[in-house]
């Protein structure tokens, strides 16, 4: 993960605010203090930096208008004003150009541009009351989660008589979805760490049979929407059960049951988090107000990782969090990873990767630090062998690592990738590994003989963000940036697969453990959602019957 962009505030406002701030001082002269507001109000306006909730932005608009009338009511510095103004948008625009592509990883709705939909656009009528949420410091459903609000969840039912997946209501736009999806292929912008000729990339390629329907969509909620902290992280989805999904929601965990199409708070880190297991020699503190970057949830231990290089565990059937700490003091120490597993002797680890390029593997009973690898680049993922034997290792490089899961020692390079590499995933049978990365590929590697990828499959628009395996092998799904979920069938050597298309950010997939069921969590400011399928089962016994 790029170093300069730890550097910056979590914040992306403040950040941006304090940047701005010194550029209009040097323009005006101290006294005019309207012009500042004016001027910062109208950066913020030019960069969509307002607040999600429709009444704040009003009210910063109403100000910044205000100003401008106040302004141009003094003629006297009428044409001084305005001509400066002008000079700042520039120089504004100029410094951002710069900014982007050095220091905007928090930006995700800000440098992708993603799913602008006015939201106005789509306003539901409704008879029923909206009594909002108790605007308090620690309530995670401020703007997003109003249990009040008309029914906006597509069935499988209405999917089938014409109704957007997303409910989407693209009859009511200018623009048909078709047509709109064309735009996002021609205008989206895939992030590079590493800019290289990738001519020779498509030539190893697979030719994937597209078309092919291995998961029908089931269910679609925005009762509970995913939310990202960091644009090239985005394991923070998992499924427990075909009925059970955990995702982050600004600063909750929440838990959503397809059954009771219903979601809960299981976790919230906005308030002081006290951890229940101390031992002597243990690391755990207390904690406050964490950003969750990446998170993991497997044989009902709950495991998260912080921008500040947090960890917090939790066990799901019992009440407080078991263990948190700040496993680093590293300025740029985020947790970009975090992997439940076992080792060869059937005890549960908990492993975290860091960008201060480390590898620590923590008992799951004690919450003890027992070993940390190091690595000479930040690490951005790791994940474990179903056998516990061997670690993957992927991060700022465009090589990847497979290590003694023990030792740490590298027994093997992957080379091939032309980027930084954010994902990964085990075959169950052990002998294949994927790693996805941000030359738009993912890569499939024989453990038994690393010298060179086996496959080559491509997504359509970015990065390959998330890869999941089901419990059977049967098939594997790799998520993009945005837009794009790829389900192919491994029993066909992966060259027949399933598009599912959507738009907006995606925030994690997860197959169910039985691998009868798919989520993908969608990141947006409007159609934020809980995307359910599942999995098709052709019953030719019965064709036979007939």
């Amino acid at each position: 993960m790029t170093i300069l962009a730890k550097k910056l505030a979590p914040d992306p406002s403040l950040s941006l605010f304090r940047f701005c701030f010194p550029l209009s001082l040097s323009l005006i002269k101290p006294k005019t203090h309207l012009f500042l507001i004016h001027v910062h109000l109208l950066f913020f306006h030019r960069y969509r930096l307002f607040p999600v909730n429709s009444r704040r932005r009003c009210l910063l608009l109403a100000l910044s208008v205000a100003c401008s009338a106040y302004l141009a009511s003094h003629t006297l510095c009428f044409i001084r004003i305005y001509s400066n103004q002008a000079i700042c948008v520039c120089l504004i625009d100029s410094a951002m150009a710069q900014f982007r592509n050095h220091e905007l990883e928090y930006m995700v709705e800000d440098y992708y541009d993603m799913t602008d939909f006015d939201d106005n656009s789509f306003d539901e009528d409704t008879d029923s009351p909206k009594n909002g949420p108790d605007e308090s410091l620690d309530s995670d459903f401020e703007d997003d989660f109003d249990l009040t609000k008309p029914k906006t969840d597509t069935s499988a039912l209405e999917a089938r008589n014409g109704k957007d997946i997303q409910g989407i209501p693209w009859e009511r736009l200018n623009f048909t979805r078709d047509k709109y999806r064309e735009t996002r292929l021609n205008q989206y912008k895939n992030y590079e760490n590493l800019s290289r000729c990738r001519e020779e990339l498509e030539k190893e390629c697979e030719q994937v049979e597209k078309g092919h329907n291995f998961y029908d969509f089931q269910f679609n909620t925005r009762l509970v929407k995913s939310t990202i902290v960091h644009f090239q992280l985005r394991n923070l989805l998992w499924a427990t059960s075909k009925h059970d999904v955990y995702l982050m929601q600004n600063y909750s965990v929440m838990h959503w049951s397809s059954l009771r199409r219903s979601g809960k708070e299981v976790l919230n880190v906005a308030k002081p988090i006290v951890p229940t297991l101390k031992y002597p020699g243990s690391m755990a503190q207390t904690l406050s107000r964490v950003q969750i970057s990446t998170m993991a949830v497997k044989d009902n231990l709950l495991a998260a990782g912080g921008f500040q290089g947090e960890l917090i565990c939790k066990y799901l059937n019992q009440s407080g969090v078991a263990f948190s700490t700040k496993i680093t003091t590293d300025e740029n120490a985020i947790t970009n990873a975090v992997d439940i597993c076992h080792s060869p002797t059937g005890s549960v680890r908990v492993i975290t990767a860091n960008n201060d390029a480390q590898v620590r593997v923590f008992d799951a009973g004690n919450f003890m630090c027992l070993n940390r690898f190091c690595f000479p680049w930040s690490v951005n993922n790791t994940s474990v062998s179903p056998d516990g034997k061997l670690l993957a290792v992927l991060g700022d490089s465009s090589e990847c690592l497979v290590a003694d899961a023990q030792s740490g020692k590298v027994l093997g390079n992957l080379k091939g990738h032309l980027d930084y590499s954010f994902s990964s995933a085990w075959h169950p049978d052990g002998r294949i590994l994927a790693t996805g990365n941000q030359d738009t590929t993912c890569r499939l590697w024989d453990i038994r003989n690393l010298s060179q990828s086996v496959s080559v499959l491509k997504g359509r628009m970015g990065a390959i963000r998330a890869i999941r395996f089901t419990s059977d092998g049967r098939f594997m799904a790799m998520a993009e940036p945005a837009d794009f979920v790829h389900i192919f069938d491994t029993k066909c050597d992966y060259i027949k697969g399933q598009e599912i298309d959507l738009f907006g950010e995606i925030a994690g997939i997860s197959f169910s453990p039985d691998a009868e069921a798919l989520f993908v969590g969608v990141a947006d400011r409007t159609y934020g959602s809980l995307l359910e399928f599942n999995r098709k089962h052709y019953n030719c016994y019965l064709d036979s019957l007939l």
